[in-house]
């Protein structure tokens, strides 16, 4: 396995919320998350990175995440603890009440591959070729485009799409949507917003067929994001596993 993960500013604001991470644990499972706060007075990051600390940190203390189910279990108690800690640190800081974030996790074992997210950082699969993606956004237009009140296309363009219906640390309790993937694909990518507001799927897609390493992949995505206007912090990471 050939993986990397890169966080960027991008062109436009003046500092990161995003956190980025993938790790191993003594199993040699692997753990890709990237997370993308929200908030005044530079909370956002501090809430990307409770998140991603509390789960790269209750995934490596784990020797295995152990079956399908377990592992399942292990994504919801840990994202639900680091909700706990945001809401928690709001408290405690009234200056950063309303911060918040997305995550979006990939969990690989030889045995299974699961996705989990809330918000609208995404979850993709390269499969002979081609990107699928994987979870579903948590926004105010995924919402109107589902229930037919808008086409993929306004969606786009709408001004409110950055509206999100679910995020950690706006409430007390959240829920994680998880995915159960074939484990038979050539890669796993995770991004925030900052990467698929800027590049189509398409142009996604074209990067990852490149003979190139998983450093340079991901290098060449939020380069071509940043020539793209970069209006937005850009996190990926990307396992590539080769042909399955």
């Amino acid at each position: 396995m050939d993986y990397f993960c890169l966080t960027d500013p991008g062109k436009v604001r003046d500092h990161n919320e995003d956190s980025v991470a993938i790790v191993m644990n003594e199993s040699l499972e692997c753990l890709l998350a990237v997370a993308d706060g929200m908030g005044g007075h530079r909370a956002g990051e501090i809430a990307s990175s409770i998140t991603i600390n509390h789960l790269t940190k209750s995934f490596q203390d784990k020797i295995s995440v152990g079956t399908k189910e377990e592992a399942i279990n292990f994504l919801k108690q840990a994202v639900s603890e680091a909700n706990e800690k945001i809401y928690a640190y709001t408290e405690e800081n009234p200056e950063s009440k309303g911060m918040g974030t997305t995550i979006v996790v990939a969990l690989l074992t030889p045995e299974y591959l699961l996705f989990g997210n809330i918000g609208d950082s995404s979850g993709f699969v390269l499969k002979h070729g081609k990107i699928h993606k994987i979870t579903n956004d948590h926004t105010l237009v995924n919402l109107l485009v589902k229930s037919g009140e808008l086409t993929e296309e306004e969606a786009k363009e709408h001004p409110r799409k950055n509206v999100l219906m679910r995020a950690l640390g706006a409430t007390t309790t959240v829920e994680m949507d998880i995915f159960d993937v074939e484990t038979d694909v050539e890669g796993i990518l995770l991004c925030s917003d900052g990467l698929t507001n800027m590049l189509e799927f398409e142009q996604i897609e074209r990067v990852l067929n490149e003979k190139l390493d998983a450093q340079d992949m991901v290098r060449k995505l939020i380069h071509k994001s940043n020539n793209r206007g970069g209006n937005d912090n850009i996190s990926v990471a990307y396992l590539k596993r080769g042909v399955q």
